[in-house]
């Protein structure tokens, strides 16, 4: 673990936006002896592959696996299909608890001014990782892979006291960073740190000087206290979707509906007002009688492409898809059914965090 004097914003790193290029997707493969998805399995893994599939085209895949016997089961899902370009899939044989790599896994910042007094373009932030506030034990693993990462890629490693998600913040590169309070400042996670103390290390470890705070609840069904990246996300420096729900008798209307007036009354670290596109539901998602919390806002941002998670729902998938085209005009939108994955309370953005190229 490396040791300095100085934050990550004081060294002039800041987290990139999830648009900007890429150099490699993190994975980390399920486990069929896992907690997210039981008699679901072989079909999460035929969604792990298609994922594989798109990224491994447009960049590297860092799959990360437990041991050398699940190394050997992912290599021989994977050799049955055709379209991954193979040369661009590495392994990291380094243990892990469960899949979900943005919540987990290593998170990147960069610096704007390269090699200057020596310093690496990029550094990895390693939050400290309690599975949603002790939901799911072990997670030691998991919680390691930052570590991992940094000693295997060579950069430098900050290692701020302050339990994180990947998932519970979106940034625009810019500046402003969205959250939400029920997940953040969950006494679950951070419970003997004020609001202000908690923005003083997103501002202090992601060089982020506007934070926006979402006062709702999660999804119904979110087993993470209310992720941002179920709820609302950033599509340009600018812009921000929006999950709505049409059925008023909805449990889920009414949140939603106070997250958009909120975001309708923000601005960003310039301070313009931010353009807020609404994304639809999609509908009631269930599983064996139990709500799930699907969401169109958990897409992933790739080179060139975007995985957009699908529920079986044809009139809002359809939705969902072309004004997520209409948003990002230079990508791919890649609509991939995900109904078997959100057994497991999650979906694209939940699995994969990018590296910075």
């Amino acid at each position: 673990m490396t040791s300095f004097l100085k934050t990550p914003r004081q060294l002039g790193y800041t987290m990139p936006a999830e648009w900007e290029r890429h150099e490699a997707t993190w994975l980390s493969w399920p486990r069929k002896d896992g907690v997210s998805f039981s008699d679901r399995f072989d079909g999460v893994v035929e969604i792990w592959t298609q994922m594989c599939e798109i990224l491994s085209h447009n960049e590297k895949v860092r799959i990360v696996v437990r041991d050398q016997a699940q190394e050997t089961q992912a290599r021989i899902a994977l050799s049955r299909s055709r379209k991954i370009a193979r040369d661009n899939v590495i392994f990291h044989r380094w243990g892990i608890n469960e899949c979900w790599a943005r919540d987990c896994g290593p998170m990147f910042v960069k610096r704007a001014v390269k090699n200057k007094n020596g310093m690496s373009p990029i550094a990895i932030v390693d939050w400290q990782y309690n599975a949603y506030g002790g939901k799911y034990p072990p997670f030691d693993l998991d919680d390691a892979l930052p570590q991992q990462a940094a000693d295997y890629l060579g950069l430098p490693l900050f290692s701020p006291k302050l339990v994180l998600e990947g998932g519970a913040i979106d940034v625009n590169g810019r500046g402003a960073l969205l959250t939400t309070e029920s997940c953040l400042l969950n006494p679950n996670r951070n419970p003997d740190l004020a609001r202000e103390q908690v923005e003083t290390f997103l501002r202090d470890f992601l060089g982020v000087t506007k934070i926006l705070w979402l006062g709702g609840r999660g999804i119904a069904g979110d087993d993470t206290d209310g992720q941002v990246c179920n709820l609302a996300r950033f599509a340009s420096p600018n812009t921000v979707v929006a999950v709505v729900e049409e059925d008023p008798t909805d449990e889920n209307f009414a949140p939603l509906q106070q997250n958009l007036a909120q975001l309708r009354r923000m601005k960003d670290q310039s301070g313009k007002p931010l353009r807020v596109v609404e994304l639809p539901m999609p509908g009631v998602a269930t599983i064996k009688k139990q709500r799930m919390p699907a969401s169109y806002a958990n897409f992933y941002l790739a080179n060139g492409v975007v995985l957009l998670p699908t529920f079986r729902h044809k009139k809002n998938d359809k939705l969902a898809r072309e004004i997520l085209q209409k948003l990002f005009r230079t990508r791919k939108v890649i609509p991939i059914d995900a109904t078997d994955m959100i057994w497991g309370l999650g979906a694209f953005h939940c699995a994969a965090q990018q590296q910075p190229a």
